[in-house]
């Protein structure tokens, strides 16, 4: 009965919530920890800022007021005095210039933290995004493998460019007038009860009417911008697609159709930019014109209350009059203005918590899982056997292998010695793709595998590297579980060829030295010669100082393929994986490289996975698989002999399927 060692699922959000307002207040509520996290001091001194500067915008009305109550009271002292209109406003200034000085020195002072307000905005705004984007580049550095197999890349991208973008907009824009036409609506508000409840509570009859225009049109717009989220994603991802396929399409003719199902996506995007855009901005007017129809209104049950001499009810006490009326219709644009404003960030906010919610989703992917304690050290290693750990490099490799039991530490030589015992995998569960796999690669054998597509051969490599972690049986590295093994320990550990060439952009030398980033110039170029890539480097315009860029774009594939070769080359790692090495280079070519890598193969644990039979002839053992199960096993002579599949394979009587 073999022991079960499961995998637990990768990929999943952690913490899902149940049900979208949940998850709304919950979004909401992290981006604010997050953006007080990152700046404690700034963002409360902007909240400051922006309440000073919301407060003294509602100063203007209780200054009007007052000024026309001075004006109406002289007015009536020079009527009664039959004194001239200019002796009554002198003696009327004296009492109005404080106010309008007062006034003055706070818009002085709102005019100071409107520019810090301002300022610190934007340094917090584009502050967080740079923070944002290094902490999701850096979760996304800790996501299996897995993560990036199931998922498009161009989705992916999204993230980085229109999902940030929305943030921008909520951090800079939405938040803030949010908070700052909040804040003048209810200090508006409380200074209308104070002057009038009967013509606040009239004013509020009309909010209600924009509350529920602005539910109705702002829910659709709502629900259509959070469609054009997706269909933006989906658009960057077929592009990206598109970009990196563009010989394959030239090739077969395919632009009409490419065509076509950009214009498709294309198309869709549009449609639903169009719905989101056609509510968002039919909002704006009606809010406005609603604004307007309460403030005739207001003036007209005014203007009805003071000529039938209704008593006014409010905070103050004040009589009815025209010094109510006038700072009163005041007040209801500004009210009903920032009302409109605040219903104009409906869809910003919708969009940015659209994007925080992917944004979140990303970083809260479950990270690649690493329980390994057992770590890679430079050892010296004495004549009888005896390993030491060396706080210099000496070219000899250990395991350092701490044990809770007893706090004792062991050392064990880096051998390369890799042995697979009754392993099982499926990337779906469910869909077995390695079934009872056992096999062992002793220090300085060439292993090989044959097989059809699809066989598992680059699984077996995939799971010796850890990309993946098996669902059953074991996998020993001289002798240790590499469940045990720290995955960035035993990746160094490991050299690899991979089918598919990534270069990045910086220079050949910097490509090379991507094995080692220890390692001199001196020793890029002798791994360079040892893959065979140093007679057509040296050919370059600069060299090895040549700029490359668009993954190497202005080399062949097979010079490609052989950079790549000398990266494994300057790593120096006891064991080497080879996955189609050299499927991108010609017969000739072929030839050299083979000579390198026979030379950089001495002495290493190799596996080596190829179609080109000719290639894994000098292999000490060949595995030849089928369907996930090892079908043959031994040396080249032996395979021959038996006449079986592997023999069909190498005179041409099976063809690979």
């Amino acid at each position: 009965m073999k022991k079960q060692n499961k995998a637990a699922p990768q990929g999943a959000p952690m913490g899902a919530p149940h049900g979208r307002p949940k998850l709304k207040t919950r979004v909401l509520k992290r981006l604010l920890g997050m953006l007080i996290k990152f700046y404690p001091v700034l963002v409360p001194m902007t909240a400051v800022c922006i309440l000073f500067t919301a407060i003294a915008s509602a100063i203007p009305a209780v200054f009007l007021q007052k000024v026309t109550e001075l004006i109406e009271n002289w007015q009536s002292i020079a009527a009664e005095q039959k004194l001239p209109m200019a002796e009554a406003w002198r003696m009327a200034s004296a009492e109005i210039v404080p106010h309008i000085l007062f006034l003055a020195g706070m818009y002085a002072v709102s005019l100071v933290t409107i520019t810090l307000d301002t300022q610190l905005t934007a340094y917090i705004t584009q502050g967080f995004l740079c923070k944002m984007r290094r902490e999701m580049f850096e979760r996304m550095q800790n996501l299996p493998i897995k993560y990036f197999d199931t998922h498009k890349h161009g989705d992916i991208m999204s993230y980085y460019t229109n999902d940030i973008d929305t943030l921008r907009q909520l951090v800079a824009q939405s938040i803030p007038t949010m908070i700052r036409a909040s804040i003048v609506v209810l200090s508006v508000f409380f200074i209308m009860l104070y002057y009038s409840i009967w013509l606040t509570l009239l004013l509020l009859v009309g909010v209600l009417f924009m509350f529920l225009v602005t539910k109705k049109i702002g829910g659709g717009s709502a629900k259509y911008f959070l469609r054009l989220q997706k269909s933006v994603a989906s658009l960057e991802g077929y592009v990206q697609e598109m970009m990196n396929g563009q010989k394959v399409v030239k090739v077969f003719c395919h632009e009409k159709q490419s065509i076509e199902d950009f214009d498709k996506i294309n198309e869709g995007l549009f449609q639903e930019s169009y719905r989101a855009n056609a509510n968002a901005n039919m909002l704006g007017p009606i809010l406005m014109n609603i604004g307007n129809v309460m403030y005739v209104i207001v003036a007209m049950v005014g203007g009805l209350i003071l000529v039938t001499n209704t008593p006014n009810v409010s905070l103050s006490g004040l009589a009815f009059g025209v010094d109510i009326i006038v700072p009163f219709l005041s007040m209801t644009k500004q009210f009903t203005g920032n009302i409109n404003q605040v219903s104009q960030q409906v869809n910003s906010i919708v969009m940015g918590m659209a994007g925080a919610e992917r944004i979140f989703e990303l970083m809260d992917q479950v990270p690649e899982v690493d329980d390994g304690y057992v770590t890679l050290v430079n050892a010296e290693i004495d004549p009888d056997g005896t390993v030491r750990e060396s706080e210099t490099h000496t070219g000899k490799w250990a395991w350092k292998h701490p044990h809770s039991a007893d706090g004792s530490v062991t050392y064990t030589p880096l051998r390369g010695d890799v042995r697979m015992t009754e392993v099982d995998f499926a990337y779906t569960e469910g869909k077995t793709v390695l079934h009872d796999v056992t096999l062992y690669a002793e220090p300085g054998q060439k292993v090989a595998f044959v097989g059809a597509t699809g066989a598992g051969k680059t699984t077996i490599t995939n799971l010796i590297n850890r990309f993946y972690d098996i669902a059953d049986g074991k996998i020993r590295y001289d002798g240790i579980n590499i469940n045990k093994i720290r995955k960035s320990d035993l990746r160094r550990s490991l050299g690899i060829v991979l089918q598919e060439t990534n270069l990045f952009a910086g220079t050949v030398m910097d490509n090379i030295r991507y094995g080692n980033l220890d390692a001199t110039d001196e020793e890029c170029i002798r791994a360079a010669k040892l893959a065979g890539a140093d007679d057509f480097i040296s050919r370059l315009p600069k060299g090895y100082e040549t700029e490359l860029s668009n993954n190497g774009a202005n080399l062949s594939q097979g010079q490609r393929q052989l950079i790549a070769i000398a990266r494994a080359a300057v790593a120096d790692p006891p064991v080497m994986i080879l996955d189609e090495a050299t499927s991108s280079i010609d017969t000739r070519t072929e030839a050299i490289v083979q000579r390198g890598m026979d030379a950089l193969m001495k002495g290493r644990t190799v596996f080596v996975i190829a179609h080109r039979l000719s290639t894994v002839r000098n292999s000490d053992v060949i595995m030849v698989l089928d369907h996930g199960r090892i079908i043959e096993r031994g040396d080249h002579q032996r395979l021959i002999e038996q006449k079986g599949q592997y023999y069909q394979l190498y005179t041409g009587a099976f063809e690979l399927e």
